[in-house]
């Protein structure tokens, strides 16, 4: 069998403080390589500096556009669905490419130095958010771009939801599209991508299970984990109980030693995942 390598990414850094210290514990005790940064998260400043006191995670850019407040516009709130987005944008009430760069500023204004870009609800989904992501990308050469399509994984040990199931084939639809997009302009993406389907339900017996089917390649594995304190309970965010659940899981040592078991290396975008 080929070599499989996985990226286990927590999106949110910088959306809370008690998330930020649970995206670092699944780092320092667990299978956690790396994490994308917030740049209007309240918790911003307490991410960079986890960052510079670890730096062996990984850090890239959670770019927003839903939920949250504008950079360029303070006090702004974003719209608070993708819908609302999707209608703004086509309004031209959004200056994506303009708040998008903002985002990306302040974290290189930081000090950080990202090696990968996302997107909060996966907006880049939508073709003109994707024509900012990917004009980005080029600007300041952070070349790797998730790609939200997840693999299939037959035989789970918790069923996927009807709607989970229907929105993961509706993003399929545009895959096509947005590869040919990712190449034309240079960018970069995993061979394979886990996590939507399972978000805010997982435990360690399916994170075991995803590890033993992983195909041969490149993965991203997106997850949420965090501790879940007062502050996260007051935040605006359906995932709060469930990030603590998926901590657990990350730090599980049945985690730890199926990957050893499977032979999967665990590696971060900066490490270019495995040398490419």
């Amino acid at each position: 069998m080929g070599r499989r390598l996985l990226a286990v990414n927590a999106d949110d850094f910088g959306f809370t403080r008690d998330v930020n210290a649970g995206i670092v514990e699944a780092h320092t005790k667990g299978i956690l390589t790396s994490t994308t940064l917030m740049a209007n998260g309240a918790a911003f400043d307490d991410a960079v500096r986890l960052a510079g006191e670890v730096p062996t995670l990984d850090i890239g850019v959670h770019l927003v556009l839903v939920g949250g407040e504008s950079l360029l516009a303070g006090g702004r709130s974003f719209p608070k669905t993708v819908s609302e987005l999707m209608k703004a944008v086509t309004l031209r009430q959004v200056r994506v490419y303009d708040e998008l760069r903002a985002q990306m500023v302040k974290i290189f204004d930081a000090g950080l130095r990202p090696t990968h870009l996302d997107t909060h609800k996966h907006t880049h989904l939508f073709p003109p958010v994707l024509d900012a992501v990917v004009r980005l990308s080029e600007e300041f050469g952070v070349h790797w771009v998730r790609r939200p399509f997840d693999l299939p994984i037959t035989g789970s040990p918790r069923a996927v939801p009807l709607t989970k199931r229907v929105v993961s084939r509706m993003f399929g639809s545009v895959r096509g599209q947005f590869h040919r997009k990712l190449a034309r302009h240079g960018c970069r993406t995993t061979d394979w991508f886990a996590g939507f389907q399972i978000t805010g339900r997982f435990q360690a017996e399916d994170v075991v299970h995803l590890l033993e089917n992983l195909p041969e390649g490149s993965t991203e594995f997106m997850v949420h984990p965090g501790f879940c304190t007062a502050e996260l309970q007051a935040a605006r965010t359906r995932l709060k109980e469930s990030r603590a659940e998926e901590l657990a899981a990350l730090v599980d040592p049945r985690v730890m030693e199926t990957v050893k078991r499977v032979g999967i290396e665990l590696c971060g975008y900066g490490d270019g995942l495995g040398g490419g």
